[in-house]
């Protein structure tokens, strides 16, 4: 395994977080290729072109032969044979999962990760009143694949499985709302007024698969409600594909050629087939990914320019550096119940001695623009909500100088051993942990202990086991940590300001926090959050967010180390072209989300 899993969006609530961690393991076993039968394909770019979205080089393959001409090769999804797809698994399979692309399941809106938009899905159009509510109105001849109808029962029925079973991850819906209720085909949530938290509910609306209630129903009856404890090999969703075939070598999904989605989206998708080869690691797919058997994918390549260099038709949402649209920040997070971490001066001295340049270079393959002093990510969907010139000013970049000016303005001295002391508390030794394997992340971490260490900061790498850091993270059993946030979504930045700062329901040391890992305390900050997510303009929002992110500024009780995409989008233009790049922008780089776009566009090579 060579890379931290993707950052998916994701509502509040353990049961989420704990099985973003389950699905994220790349777990050993599956064998090695799906075959592209009959197909001449190969990756070796061999025809100039000037068609839109092809290689970043300019160049396509010369298409596959046979049944393969018409199939999409996928991959960076399922990493192990596939045994369960009830969707409220601990580790669903692919595409069963909640928040993975609808290929089988759809969702009523569709986030778009570059405009910010919420687009179509099951839901034709939706309308927020105030911060009471927000209605929804249900798209003409939605249907199941088996042909039934998929009705507003269907929707409210999904939403009150997280009451029927409040260890699903649907139950988080339950605590930003307080009915959902339908009068024809207009659906209405009545918003928890409490919290008033609109961006939340679209959030949750633009994440959560909408399940055939006749299904669950029965699923729930045979269970004991124990909704989580089922286990099945079938799958009836109202998208675009059905499961055809799932065994220890691939998962393959064949085209619904009755999908009630034809007059929306103008016809079905190009693909007949998707299939998803299973690999024991990232570097066998990425393997086959530069050989042209694989279309289009979501791994980490390590400098994936030198596919293109190399005349491999190879192509990226954007064609120079750094290639992918950032859509998360892997943080650095402080323990601020560890002696000296709990100084402010101290954080901020952190930050100050990290070398974010060399970070993006080493441990990004250059795939992270210059990281900023904030908790949001500035480009695409959270851009308008970013202040640059805050950032720079009361922020921080890498200046050692500053580092320990910082440290000796605070009264900090330099000890015989040459690291910081103020009252006898020395800084460290302190250990600096992320899962063994999650390579990046590992890099990054070495690049800071050095740092540390340049300025008189004692401190050293250790990477246990992800359950082990899993653990440690959330009990609080940690000194400093790279950790996962929420990725950019609909409640974005608010739900990043959330992870990293809230005070709601602090989790004590020794018990399981499912935000603010450091215990980072403030009597201010949960003010704060409520006015930001109550604010009934973008206007006031983005007046609450800045008061957030000045605190953020002022504290420092996490750092970002880098920014990484959403998911990694690329693709190999072998066999089909037409992929969504920032010069072919009818679609985002999204495998979730607004990307079932991509499927209805994308054009086959004729071989």
């Amino acid at each position: 395994m060579s890379t931290t899993p993707s950052s998916a969006p994701e509502p509040t609530g353990s049961a989420t977080r704990r099985r973003f961690l389950a699905v994220s393991s790349v777990a050993a076993g599956g064998v090695a290729l799906a075959a592209c039968g009959g197909g001449s394909g190969g990756g070796g770019g061999t025809k100039d072109s000037t068609l839109p979205g092809i290689g970043n080089n300019g160049k396509i393959g010369g298409g596959r032969r046979g049944d393969a001409a018409d199939q999409l090769f996928l991959a960076g999804f399922q990493f192990s044979p596939p045994t369960n797809f009830n969707t409220f698994a601990g580790a669903p399979a692919w595409p069963a999962a909640n928040n993975v692309a609808q290929y089988v399941y759809e969702t009523l809106l569709r986030f778009d990760i570059v405009s910010g938009e919420l687009k179509p899905g099951l839901a034709a159009d939706y309308k927020v009143d105030g911060t009471s509510s927000v209605s929804l109105t249900l798209q003409d001849g939605v249907t199941w694949s088996d042909g039934t109808a998929l009705t507003a029962d269907d929707v409210l029925y999904t939403f009150q499985l997280g009451k029927i079973d409040p260890t699903l991850t649907v139950a988080s819906f339950w605590v930003e709302a307080d009915d959902i209720t339908a009068s024809g085909d207009t659906i209405t949530v009545a918003i928890n007024q409490d919290r008033k938290n609109v961006d939340m509910i679209l959030q949750q609306l633009a994440v959560q698969f909408i399940l055939p209630k006749a299904v669950f129903e029965k699923v729930a009856s045979e269970t004991g409600n124990k909704l989580a404890s089922w286990e099945t090999t079938e799958l009836l969703g109202s998208g675009p594909y059905t499961l055809e075939k799932a065994d220890q070598t691939q998962i393959i999904l064949a085209r619904n050629e009755k999908y009630w989605g034809q007059k929306f989206y103008g016809g079905l998708p190009a693909p007949t087939k998707i299939i998803h080869p299973i690999f024991k690691s990232n570097e066998d797919g990425n393997l086959k990914f530069q050989n042209g058997e694989l279309d289009v994918m979501q791994q980490f390549v390590p400098q994936i320019w030198k596919m293109w260099e190399s005349g491999k038709p190879v192509g990226t949402y954007v064609k120079d550096k750094p290639y992918y649209v950032p859509g998360s920040m892997p943080m650095f997070i402080f323990n601020t119940t560890r002696g000296a971490l709990a100084d402010p001066a101290v954080r901020r001295a952190v930050a100050f001695a990290i070398d974010y340049a060399s970070i993006a270079e080493t441990a990004m393959s250059g795939y992270s623009a210059d990281v900023q002093a904030s908790l949001i990510i500035p480009g695409g969907a959270e851009d308008k909500w970013f202040d640059g010139d805050r950032a720079k000013a009361d922020g921080w970049s890498f200046d050692a100088t500053k580092a320990e000016k910082t440290l000796t303005d605070a009264g900090y001295a330099k000890g015989s051993d040459g690291i910081y002391a103020k009252d006898g508390q020395r800084l460290g030794p302190w250990k600096l942990i992320t899962p063994q394997g999650w390579t990046d992340w590992n890099a990054a971490l070495e690049i800071v202990a050095k740092n540390l260490k340049a300025i008189g900061i004692d401190a050293a790498t250790n990477f246990p086991q992800q359950a082990q850091v899993t653990t440690s993270v959330a009990n609080g059993d940690f000194d400093m940590c790279c950790w996962y946030v929420s990725g950019t979504n609909p409640a974005t930045p608010w739900q990043r300001f959330s992870d990293v700062m809230s005070n709601v329901e602090l989790a004590p040391l020794g018990q399981t926090a499912f935000r603010n890992y450091g215990r980072w305390t403030n009597d201010q900050v949960n003010d704060l959050l409520e006015a930001a997510a109550a604010a009934p303009d973008d206007g006031s929002k983005k007046q609450a967010l800045t008061a957030l992110d000045d605190m953020y500024r002022q504290q420092a009780p996490a750092i970002p180390l880098m920014y990484r995409p959403d998911e990694f989008f690329e693709f190999n233009a072998s066999n089909w072209t037409n992929f969504p790049t920032q010069a072919n922008d009818y679609a985002p780089p999204m495998f979730r989300g607004a990307g079932n776009d991509w499927l209805f566009k994308i054009k086959k090579i004729e071989a």
